[in-house]
């Protein structure tokens, strides 16, 4: 099995053996994985980075006057403190039900800090990447559900492959931006810029794709309880990185305005 998300992978799942339920046991005591677990956590990790979104948000226009330096020290302190969870969880599995939570608060405070920040330089734009990110995760799921939209395996490689060229594109940018040589245009509102945002936004959401496909076949094979929580948060990572990709994109088109 492929995904594109970084924190799923083909070893995620491949030693929990074929799928074995006992019916009688599963009414009384589930032990094994389900889509509807895992969609109840995924909503629960969702509360979590709304909350402590609205904290930051809050700092910022908590003043009569918006400040959004407010909430920056907040919003930096959430993307280490989400960072260093996610890598954890990423090694050890295990320890998901715990740092989920920890992940979904940490970059609920970044989030909030982010959106604040652009919120006042363009009004509404909050609003807009909210619906769109969302939006699209219905549509998708929809689309998935219908059939609509398969998982083959070569849908799964071209997603695959076009993720690692944009994480690619990105390290070099952020490595060369160290030295005042970042990737030029990318990160400009010209239409070179507006494409490129265009196209991540694209292949992160089909990533959304491949976490259904990828969550439904662990759970189907009887992955154990606590992958809900994992697959819970491989869905935050794809979710995350949409919203930014759509907030990124709509801050370009409305700079110019």
């Amino acid at each position: 099995m492929r995904t594109g998300n970084p924190v799923l992978n083909d070893k995620t799942f491949e030693n929990f053996g074929v799928y074995r339920r006992d019916a009688v046991a599963e009414q009384s005591a589930p032990t094994t994985m389900t889509i509807n677990g895992t969609a109840q956590k995924t909503l629960f990790l969702l509360l979590l980075a709304f909350g402590s979104a609205c904290f930051t948000w809050s700092k910022t226009f908590s003043a009569v006057e918006a400040n959004p330096g407010a909430a920056m020290p907040w919003a930096l302190g959430g993307l280490v403190v989400g960072f260093i969870a996610a890598l954890v969880i990423c090694f050890r599995h295990t320890w998901a039900p715990a740092l989920a939570p920890v992940y979904a608060l940490a970059e609920g405070l970044f989030l909030g800090g982010v959106s604040a920040s652009l919120e006042v330089s363009y009004p509404g734009i909050v609003i807009q990447a909210v619906g769109g990110t969302f939006g699209t995760l219905l549509g998708l799921l929809l689309a998935y559900q219908s059939g609509l939209v398969r998982a083959t395996e070569n849908f799964k490689l071209g997603i695959v492959a076009a993720t690692g060229g944009i994480c690619l594109v990105y390290l070099i940018s952020m490595i060369g931006g160290f030295f005042g040589f970042p990737v030029p245009f990318i990160h400009e509102a010209g239409p070179i810029g507006i494409g490129f945002s265009l196209v991540v936004v694209v292949i992160a959401a089909l990533n959304l794709v491949l976490d259904f496909d990828f969550i439904e076949q662990a759970a189907d094979r009887g992955a154990p309880k606590y992958l809900e929580w994992y697959g819970a948060f491989a869905l935050m990572v794809t979710l995350v990185w949409l919203y930014m990709e759509i907030l990124r994109l709509l801050s370009k088109l409305r700079s110019r305005d």
